[in-house]
């Protein structure tokens, strides 16, 4: 993606099932499980890289010995770091002790992050804050065993202050208004409510504390806690949580936003974010990794039994549609067949603005995500020309000879890798003259294979901000003096804020937006502006159940052609020689390449929760007072 844009996270849970000398005796380590960490985030580092954590609990360890370890970095290479961070202390007390080399019960003992439990999480800050204390996973903390609590999420709440709220009101002084904190807080209040419960119902049986414990352990009603704690949530969220004395869940929300894969045998169970991770680090195949169903909670007891339960329940299915274009890695088999059909369905547009010239048309994109959906459009593009070739010798068979058949023939779909990023360029100079001029040179070309009478076609994955694309790509394309630019993208227009773990809080920040206000300048319609602001206004003070976005009418009065030919107005540079055209994949095009994944808010505007309503409603509202504040 042309566009840099951030989002949250990755996370990566293991239980192992078996007696870790099992592992020692198959696999010829007890530490097994934390290699097999190591590959699930490293696997997942596309989806955050300003940070990284990693926790550990021990099953069944004496008082007095330590049962949870927790490491985080925020360092520019967290995941090496964290397990740096863990190789050392482990050899350093391997070093110390040689008698623990072949003893598992020793090194359980007496190593930590040895364990039988493991939470992973890998985070992008969508808030731009990169303390350590912002990384997860986040830790609750107690002497009683069943009351310490880990959590790791992707998620994004957009109710956090009515959360926060509502711990204060429940007697709680929560550290911070953020939602990690304020999740973790919730849950943990009634984590301790069920343990209370559990502790009385055992003290009336005439049970000791010390006897009561893996009690309470064996009853802890997980699933319960979980609906108690979520009352009032909005927002998209994949969340792990562990449990001190060795139970865990992975809940996901009840419109599916956040994806979620799991898999069990035997010997394991794994949830990540991508579902050809588990299957690399644990070769197995595609059918063999189950979604974690919107609503539900994958909840693994301590002794070992695994249920997938309904906490909420489910909405229509909203999955986010920008992890098929973009975020999750295009291995999985679903998405690469997806973004190839996304690449397959935008040509007849192409082919409409290249008026059907192949011949005089080199096909190309932008590095590295839209390479998949480059091969759709190419594929579709010699099907193109197969038809073309196919009709010439069917009309022409009584005059063809054996010269003009092999020239017809040779006649091939030219493709080239024309833009190359520089990816050790950074902008490191704060004037912004002397960025700009940077950010011009971030992609490289390919010189001497554009003619003057050529289009040239370059397909990115999406369009947000443009400023890549007006600033560096445009530019060096026009360098090689082509007759039209035609830049595709391969998802639609992107008009709204995302508000459930994507970068992009600002309406202003937006190019098809930026369009949209200049063509309502142009046609002497501003007015529309004014009035979708008094609504949002008038809206302000209501429920979120009540706000209608209304923001959509500064969409309205246009068609999509409209706004896609003033995108091109804007983001052509007045030195730029070739004439520049830019085409959006259409959304109903969208949903036929993707249909598992049907949230499309940020191109329609249809959010899957009251919550979105709220915050496109306050983004515009922003956006008209001239604060340059985020929206939730």
């Amino acid at each position: 993606m042309s566009d840099a844009i951030k989002h949250e996270c990755g996370i990566a849970l293991l239980r192992l099932k078996k007696p870790l000398e099992f592992y020692k005796e198959k696999y010829g380590s007890a530490f097994y499980g934390i290699q097999k960490m190591y590959l699930l985030m490293e696997k997942q580092h596309n989806r955050g890289q300003d940070g990284a954590g990693f926790a550990s609990i021990k099953l069944d360890v004496e008082p007095g010995e330590r049962y949870i370890s927790r490491v985080r970095s925020n360092d520019a290479q967290a995941i090496q770091d964290v397990f740096k961070q863990i190789n050392e202390r482990v050899n350093e007390e391997l070093t110390l002790h040689p008698e623990y080399a072949d003893n598992v019960a020793l090194q359980k003992a007496n190593i930590p992050y040895i364990g039988e439990l493991f939470l992973g999480h890998v985070r992008y800050g969508t808030f731009g804050k990169n303390s350590i204390e912002s990384v997860h996973p986040f830790l609750r903390q107690n002497n009683w065993m069943h009351r310490n609590l880990i959590v790791a999420g992707n998620f994004n709440m957009t109710n956090v202050k009515e959360l926060f709220n509502s711990l204060v009101e429940l007697g709680q002084h929560p550290k911070e208004m953020a939602d990690t904190v304020t999740v973790m807080e919730k849950i943990g209040h009634f984590l301790d409510d069920e343990v209370t419960d559990l502790y009385q119902e055992c003290k009336n049986n005439g049970l000791s504390k010390r006897e009561a414990s893996p009690v309470i352990a064996e009853k802890l009603p997980v699933a319960k806690i979980l609906k108690r704690a979520s009352k009032g949530w909005d927002g998209g969220y994949a969340m792990a949580g562990l449990f001190g004395h060795g139970d865990a869940f992975v809940f996901r929300d009840p419109a599916g936003i956040r994806p979620a894969y799991f898999y069990e045998d035997d010997e394991i169970v794994v949830v990540a974010s991508e579902r050809p991770v588990i299957q690399t680090v644990f070769n197995v195949a595609f059918d063999k990794v189950q979604e974690l169903q919107p609503g539900n909670a994958l909840i693994i007891k301590k002794n070992g039994t695994v249920t997938e339960e309904e906490i909420i329940v489910p909405t229509v299915k909203k999955a986010c549609s920008f992890e098929r274009i973009y975020f999750s890695r295009g291995s999985d088999a679903e998405i690469y067949q997806e973004r190839k059909e996304l690449g397959k369905l935008i040509l007849p547009a192409v082919l409409e603005a290249i008026e059907n010239d192949t011949d005089n048309t080199v096909f190309s994109y932008i590095p590295n995500t839209a390479e998949t959906s480059f091969y759709g459009m190419v594929e579709a593009a010699n099907d193109f020309l197969n038809q073309r070739k196919n009709k010439f010798i069917l009309d022409n068979r009584k005059k063809l000879t054996k010269d003009s058949l092999e020239e017809l023939l040779a006649v091939k779909i030219r493709t080239e890798k024309i833009a190359i990023k520089d990816a050790k360029l950074r902008t490191f100079i704060t004037d912004d003259a002397n960025r700009d001029d940077l950010v011009a040179h971030v992609y490289d070309v390919t010189y001497g294979v554009i003619k003057p009478t050529d289009n040239l076609v370059i397909i990115d994955d999406s369009i947000v901000r443009g400023t890549t694309l007006k600033m560096s790509i445009i530019k060096m394309m026009d360098r090689l003096n082509p007759k039209r630019i035609v830049v595709v993208s391969s998802a639609p227009q992107i008009r709204f804020p995302d508000c459930y773990g994507i970068d992009m809080a600002k309406l202003e920040g937006l190019v098809a937006f930026q369009a949209a206000i200049e063509l309502l300048k142009e046609r002497n319609q501003y007015k529309i502006v004014d009035k979708v602001y008094k609504k949002c206004k008038a809206q302000e003070d209501l429920k979120d159940s009540e706000i209608i976005n209304y923001v959509t009418e500064i969409y309205s009065p246009f068609s999509d052609i409209e706004i896609s030919n003033k995108i091109a107005q804007l983001l052509t540079s007045d030195d730029i020689k070739a004439e520049v055209k830019i085409i959006f994949q259409s959304v109903d095009n969208l949903h036929i390449a993707c249909p598992k994944n049907l949230g499309d808010w940020y191109f329609t505007g249809d959010y899957p929760t009251p919550g979105g309503n709220r915050v496109v409603n306050r983004a515009f509202m922003n956006f008209y007072e001239g604060k340059n504040a985020r929206a939730y």
